[in-house]
């Protein structure tokens, strides 16, 4: 059995050029020649999780199975790789130097000075090991967030040197992603930024093995080999990431550059056949040449920035190529739907979806939209938040609770439909307040959900506080609107649905972190089926 290889993908130039998305590619193509891969995430900022950030600042807080709270880039992982990640996968700042205090206030550190080498960078390494010996991976790919030079990244960067110089070059793999900007005056690719941050990364004791250069346009062979000269390596280790129309086109392009191939080579494995892409093809396929279209409006408060719904956006996507079917969706801000205009507004969708969030920000707008897809036989989704407003509208507009509402919203409501767990009540920090992670649930035969699901037991990811109020099921199935789905354990309600409609299903989790390329959630699949089929 090979130790352990750990690769770590770092950036420069510039942010945001997709760190993650090379990482999940090379991932995706090192397990398609059957390699057990995991990807992590090491973040410079010094929040212990993004669980209390707000969506306009990081985008989406991803939740794992295990209830971790992390960078939306794990979404990407497991989306390629098609298996879960942990509390291990999403290292911060916070989180070392929270770990690094703890031990220093033990006594760990047998009084003596607790500096940033070699303590910090430990504890960085301990995480990355600990990882690879867990599950005896044949690789951990670590993805460090930010861009060589940051300050905040300083310390992870001098963890990768370290490690690099204690178990040596067929064990430790750099990856730097750069940029190659466009002039558009002079018509010229520039190479000068990636020699920079090349310099950058070396004046920190890391040489890389691999560079990929992000480009919007073809880059010559030329071009090529000045960078490799420059910047100190192979020509054949000097990669090209050009834009795409999609994520999920990077692995086959990074295959085609023989990025996987490199890496092997590089760390003294032997490279034998090729990937076994045939399911991402053909996934590929579908996305790219579909039969039919529909479109999807979909209701939230932080519509401004796609990235903080990206697991429902690329769920859509998963679920589209299931259905042979484009979907287009149609960001809808919930804060500008009122009683004047959600008529017009929702008007010509085949299917609206409530997005989750916390807050009364825009509250009365989701309420709005549920309203409509129930009362206009337009199949719904709602998620978590999504929910619990198709609930409210339901008991305001057909159970005659006129103001009926969460206590999350309105404390002194008469009627709590959505009402806060009495397990929860009394805790104040906000990381300590909710259901995170995995909890299972039963769904009852002979409806829609279990139609989609085709099982009677799922396990589903949640991130909330507040929960249907039980005291409400009876009178609510009376008037139509149902519990399919609740958890074994404590009765709560996972799922309603009404069953009269052509598809109106709400859940209080997130079936949106669990949907994968090959394996699209049932729910996302049903749904976009069912804004497809005409009334009979």
């Amino acid at each position: 059995m090979i130790p352990t290889k750990y690769i770590f993908v770092t950036g420069g130039v510039a942010s945001s050029l997709g760190k993650g998305i090379i990482s999940a590619s090379l991932a995706k193509l090192l397990q398609a020649r059957g390699y057990m891969v995991t990807i992590q995430k090491l973040d410079p900022y010094i929040n212990v999780d993004p669980g209390t950030l707000n969506p306009y600042e990081h985008g989406e807080c991803y939740v794992t199975e295990d209830g971790a709270e992390t960078d939306l880039d794990l979404g990407h992982y497991e989306r390629f790789l098609g298996i879960p990640t942990s509390q291990a996968n999403n290292v911060t700042t916070g989180r070392i130097y929270q770990s690094v205090i703890n031990k220093e206030r033990r006594g760990d550190y047998l009084g003596k000075t607790v500096q940033v080498i070699p303590h910090i960078t430990d504890e960085i390494k301990r995480r990355v090991k600990l990882l690879g010996g867990r599950n005896k991976y044949d690789f951990v790919i670590t993805e460090i967030g930010g861009t060589v030079g940051d300050i905040e990244s300083l310390p992870y960067v001098e963890a990768v040197r370290q490690l690099k110089w204690e178990l040596g070059d067929q064990q430790v793999l750099n990856i730097h992603l750069t940029l190659v900007p466009y002039l558009q005056s002079s018509g010229e690719l520039k190479t000068k930024p990636t020699q920079h941050s090349v310099k950058m990364l070396l004046e920190t004791g890391v040489q890389p093995n691999i560079l990929v250069l992000r480009t919007s346009h073809e880059l010559s062979e030329e071009l090529r080999k000045k960078v490799a000269l420059f910047c100190n390596v192979e020509p054949d280790s000097v990669i090209q990431s050009i834009d795409v129309s999609t994520i999920y086109e990077v692995p086959l392009l990074m295959q085609q550059q023989g990025l996987d191939a490199t890496v092997l080579r590089k760390m003294g494995m032997e490279v034998t056949g090729e990937p076994e892409l045939k399911p991402w093809k053909d996934f590929l396929q579908k996305l790219q040449h579909p039969r039919f279209t529909t479109r999807i409006a979909l209701v939230g408060k932080y519509v401004e920035l796609p990235d903080a719904y990206i697991s429902i956006n690329e769920s859509f996507k998963h679920a589209g190529a299931m259905n042979d079917c484009r979907v287009e969706v149609t960001y809808l801000h919930s804060e500008q739907i009122d009683e004047s205009n959600y008529k017009g507004l929702l008007k010509g969708f085949n299917g609206i979806l409530v997005a989750p969030g916390f807050g009364d920000r825009g509250i009365e707008g989701k309420i709005l939209a549920a309203r409509y897809a129930r009362e206009n036989n337009i199949p719904f989704l709602g998620i978590c938040l999504g929910l619990q407003c198709a609930v409210v509208e339901f008991a305001r507009h057909v159970a005659g609770l006129d103001k009926a509402h969460s206590t999350e919203m309105a404390l002194k409501t008469p009627d709590p439909v959505i009402d806060l767990m009495e397990a929860q009540k009394g805790i104040t920090e906000k990381g300590g307040t909710m259901r995170l992670g995995a909890y299972p649930c039963v769904i009852r035969k002979d409806t829609k959900t279990f139609e989609a699901y085709g099982t009677v037991e799922v396990s589903e990811r949640h991130r909330h506080r507040y929960e249907f109020n039980n005291k409400y099921l009876e009178a609510f199935e009376k008037l139509g609107m149902i519990a399919t789905g609740t958890n074994p354990e404590t009765s709560l309600v996972e799922i309603m649905e009404i069953p009269a409609h052509k598809w109106f299903v709400g859940v209080q989790f997130h079936p949106e972190y669990s949907s994968t390329v090959l394996k699209p959630h049932p729910l996302f699949v049903a749904f976009i089926k069912a804004t497809l089929t005409k009334e009979k």
